[in-house]
């Protein structure tokens, strides 16, 4: 989960998940039983040298042999292995995709030309594949053939010595058997080599990303916040971009303040919040609620202060009730009621086939646009948090859920919390009392909401430059 935050692709971001079943699948299997046994190699040779020297070159010159392809087969595999990962991972990004996107392709008729995409994907995975596999098997059988041969000769070499009386038919058998032995284990791990690089891969990878996101330090628990968030110099680069997002964004609100923040589309008002909500760090400056820097919270109790509505909404698979209260166990139904009638979808959800009890599907796919932004606004209010931002929260509301809008920002404002309402039009902004104006990701605006807004209304000015001469003029 904390993959995509650090600017993963939601792919690359189930790989762990992937590579913690490689390990787990190698860790149970036969292939592990073979370095167990590996180490009695040597014990076999010097037993099979005590016998008789010629057995002990034999079966020593036959490991050399075996263990040579081991070598080989760790060398010829590694590079396919790697770029079988690889490619499955870039197919699996176009299933999502054509998976996400399925209404728009086939209205568009996209879906044939997407397939052939997906079909020509797996194919150059299906044949790094079987390189690998075809790379694996043929060792595999090579080092059986040479383990029969080098049986055979040290059978022969046993007859010959009990011919020469330099022998007895035990010390033959005994050999026979020790040289089967001394090679079985590297047999069996040149037949496992293939799931042993993997598993490998697959470790290091886990390594790598456990040391990405270490896990959180325990915090000190602050009192709730109750009274203002300042920004201080905030400047925001996106995980994976290298380029900043904002530019020493300053301001503070005080508890019962809304804040508008407009500007045009690649403005950074996206960027702002998602560092106000801490999921992007800011490369320099600071944000501090009450007085303590975001990093201060534990990530679980600064989410119970917080009401989140993303640009692009999405609820999780299960009833509505579960969706607004945050899949919290034993709900207080008062707070959900609570919620949903501060977000006006109350009576929507009476009206749905069973109510809060609803399923609203994966993605809430079995709710339409309005709904699921008005579902997502309730689970934003859910348990009046101190500090709610709303991004883009009117992009699929009619007039009443716009009203309904208005009247949420109205209350957070009335019960002494602070709102910031995120929104490409003016029009979105009428229930708050400051508004932020954003331009390539610097403030070009800040201040009560009237004032700024008269400076936007002057004919013929682009925002920017609206805002500059406002400056300039006071």
């Amino acid at each position: 989960m904390r993959a995509p935050l650090q600017g993963r692709a939601a792919a690359e971001g189930q790989q762990p998940i992937r590579d913690l079943d490689n390990v787990r699948s190698f860790m149970s299997s036969t292939g592990l039983t073979a370095f167990f046994d590996l180490p009695w190699l040597p014990v076999y040779v010097a037993v099979c040298f005590l016998f008789h020297p010629l057995m002990g070159v034999a079966v020593l010159f036959g490991a050399l042999l075996v263990c040579s392809l081991t070598l080989l087969t760790e060398v010829m595999t590694r590079g396919p292995a790697r770029v079988a990962v690889t490619l499955a991972t870039s197919r699996q990004k176009l299933a999502d995709a054509a998976r996400r996107n399925a209404a728009l392709l086939q209205a568009l008729g996209m879906r044939p030309r997407m397939t052939e995409r997906w079909t020509q994907a797996s194919e150059n995975y299906l044949q790094s594949q079987q390189a690998a596999n075809d790379m694996t098997t043929g060792l595999g059988s090579l080092s059986r053939v040479l383990r029969v041969v080098i049986q055979s000769g040290v059978l022969g070499i046993g007859a010959y010595l009990v011919i020469n009386q330099e022998a007895t038919a035990g010390v033959m058998l005994a050999a026979t058997i020790l040289a089967s032995r001394s090679l079985a284990p590297v047999e069996l791990a040149i037949a496992n080599w293939k799931s042993f690089v993997t598993a490998r891969q697959s470790w290091r990878r886990l390594s790598e990303a456990l040391v990405a996101a270490p896990v959180e330090e325990e915090r000190i628990a602050l009192p709730a916040p109750k009274q203002n968030i300042r920004l201080t110099a905030v400047t925001v680069v996106p995980p994976g971009t290298g380029t900043a997002a904002l530019h020493e964004v300053s301001f503070t609100l005080i508890a019962g303040n809304a804040l508008g923040v407009i500007g045009p589309s690649g403005s950074g008002k996206t960027s702002l919040a998602r560092a106000l909500i801490g999921v992007w760090k800011p490369a320099r400056g600071t944000i501090r609620l009450d007085g303590a820097t975001l990093d201060q919270w534990s990530s679980d109790a600064f989410g119970r202060f917080v009401g989140y509505l993303p640009q692009e909404v999405e609820l999780l698979e299960g009833t509505v009730a579960e969706n607004i209260a945050r899949f919290e166990q034993d709900a207080d139904p008062t707070k959900l009621i609570a919620a949903a009638t501060k977000a006006g979808v109350h009576e929507v959800i009476l009206r749905l086939p069973q109510g809060y009890k609803t399923q609203v599907g994966e993605g809430g796919a079995m709710l339409s646009g309005g709904q699921r932004q008005r579902i997502a606004l309730a689970r934003a209010l859910y348990d009046d948090p101190f500090l709610v931002i709303l991004d883009e929260p009117n992009s699929n509301l009619d007039a009443n859920g716009e009203q309904a809008l208005s009247n949420a920002i109205s209350g957070i404002r009335a019960r002494g919390g602070i709102a910031i309402v995120i929104a490409h039009r003016p029009s979105a902004v009428s229930a708050v009392d400051h508004v932020l104006v954003l331009n390539e990701g610097r403030v070009q605006a800040f201040g009560a909401r009237e004032q700024v807004l008269q400076q936007l209304r002057q004919p013929g000015l682009a925002a920017g430059e609206k805002v500059a001469r406002g400056r300039r003029s006071s």
